[in-house]
């Protein structure tokens, strides 16, 4: 290891321990699941605010949209435009709804409409969905650094892992929050500093880089064919849409943060700062790479051979063109991104391990022993989670589509239930689990016969569509089968009012 490896060292171990610090700080404040899970309420907006930019910025992010960029164009940046539209759209309403129907889980709002076995449903698919989303994140940051320093990559997952089980275990959602704060502010920095290089380093400056760029067509968003087969713009703005409309409707790690905020208006500004600030920072990260990509066409310098995925390059040049220690400020970003967006799932996972199973499975527990089980699950799923993404670490294929396919795949229909939920005041139990049912084995059919590599060929019956389109027609599904299913099966829950639980009831009482 040379004496530029050793003070990147130095750098990433420093970042590591005052991450490990802030979950001490707050560690005497966790004594109750209340302010494990929720923070006693009182996380200021900006913070909150941030903590979801944090939250959203991960090492996918920081590898997978340059890498994207690098190898096409800017056309898997379209998704987010969409986080805007859904927030304009129903941020306003969702959030002080959630505030005022539930505790600490989002799902407590499913069992409120349709029973137990909607919320056991809920709890399950974000449960898949996370879990997946976390061992691509540990994956693609321990890839990251490997690329840089050629560091063993069982060895940084061991070691990042270890330290956010410990802060979040210790410090709880508090702990998480704050270190997305300071994740945040570092981000741009890192960002800033690495276009830097990138547009001075090569011949002509920024002049030729862009001209180079837009010569090539990558800066286009795609094609706006209504092709279905490909990722194109329409299918992207349906997986956009369906996405963040599940990520503001109904999933924890969103909703958790409109619950820690002191004030229905201040949990709304907080969304928004953080929504907002993500397109930039995505945009930004896409500039990345296709400045990588022109730095290396104007210098002629070529790869070497290690580097055989669009997802090394940035990784690569940041290790051999960045000065000394620049490199390990980098490192630690990376890392702070990762673990503030792992982090934030743990707590999230494990508030919906507490409140939606072991809380049912024991309704007599205390209170501490809730706590203890929320801990203990805490360090289970982190395991796992690393255990996992040491297996995709030897995977091939471009990460960002990877995981876009997977949160598409496993997202369960949730949008389309609580779509279900909110806006309709004659759908019931029975017709929910059709539209489930039925959304289930769509997804089941269309993930065996996707693609070139089908696991099963049913030939004209395979499915056709881009694989990101299945979880879009997966919440069609539920949604619109639910409905239908509510009109002409007999309802079973007669003594669930079912009005005040909706959108139409929640505008009735705010009149």
């Amino acid at each position: 290891m040379n004496s530029t490896r050793w003070l990147d060292l130095i750098i990433v171990v420093l970042y590591l321990l005052a991450m490990a610090l802030v979950g001490l700080r707050f560690s005497r404040r966790q004594t109750s699941t209340e302010s494990f899970f929720m923070g006693k309420r009182s996380v200021p907006s900006w913070a909150m605010g941030l903590s979801m930019l944090a939250t959203l910025i991960s090492s996918v992010t920081f590898v997978a949209y340059p890498g994207s960029s690098y190898a096409k164009d800017w056309s898997l940046l379209v998704p987010g435009f969409l986080v805007v539209g859904v927030l304009i759209a129903a941020g306003s309403v969702i959030i002080p709804f959630y505030r005022q129907a539930v505790g600490m889980s989002a799902y407590e709002y499913f069992e409120k409409r349709f029973g137990r076995p909607a919320r056991v449903y809920a709890s399950a698919a974000f449960t898949l969905a996370h879990f997946s989303k976390m061992a691509f994140v540990f994956y693609l940051m321990a890839l990251t650094i490997n690329s840089i320093t050629g560091w063993n990559i069982e060895a940084i997952i061991a070691v990042v892992c270890g330290v956010m089980i410990f802060y979040t275990m210790v410090g709880g959602i508090e702990a998480v929050i704050w270190t997305d704060v300071i994740q945040a502010f570092i981000t741009w920095a890192g960002v800033f500093v690495c276009l830097g290089y990138l547009l001075f380093l090569p011949p002509g400056g920024p002049s030729a880089v862009f001209q180079l760029a837009a010569q090539h067509g990558k800066f286009s968003l795609g094609s706006l064919d209504m092709n279905f087969a490909k990722p194109t713009i329409p299918v992207l703005i349906l997986y956009g849409f369906f996405w963040y409309l599940q990520r503001y409707g109904a999933d924890q790690t969103i909703v958790q943060r409109y619950l820690v905020a002191k004030s229905d208006r201040g949990a709304l500004r907080g969304v928004a700062l953080g929504a907002l600030l993500c397109v930039p920072v995505w945009a930004l990260f896409m500039l990345v790479g296709t400045c990588t990509w022109a730095f290396f066409q104007l210098t002629g310098n070529t790869l070497p051979a290690h580097v055989v995925k669009a997802d090394q390059v940035f990784p690569y040049f940041v290790g051999a063109y960045l000065p000394v220690g620049v490199a390990g400020l980098f490192m630690a970003s990376l890392i702070g991104a990762a673990m503030t967006m792992l982090a934030s799932d743990l707590n999230c996972l494990a508030a919906v391990g507490v409140e939606d199973f072991y809380r049912a499975r024991k309704p007599d527990s205390t209170d501490a022993q809730r706590l203890r089980a929320g801990r203990i699950m805490v360090a289970i799923v982190g395991v796992l989670a690393a255990l996992i993404a040491v297996a995709l670490a030897h995977t091939k294929g471009n990460a960002l589509s990877m995981w876009f396919a997977v949160s598409a795949i496993v997202s369960g229909g949730l949008a389309g239930l609580f779509l279900l939920a909110f806006l309709s005041d004659r759908a019931h139990a029975r017709g929910a689990y059709l539209g489930i049912g039925v959304s289930a084995l769509f997804t089941i059919w269309a993930v065996l016969t996707k693609g070139d590599k089908k696991l099963v060929d049913l030939g004209t019956l395979n499915f056709g569509w881009d694989e990101l389109m299945i979880g879009a027609v997966g919440h069609v599904l539920l949604f619109t089968v639910g409905y239908v299913g509510s009109l002409v099966l007999p309802r079973n829950d007669s003594a669930v009012p079912p009005r005040p639980m909706t959108l139409w009831g929640w505008l009735e009482r705010r009149r």
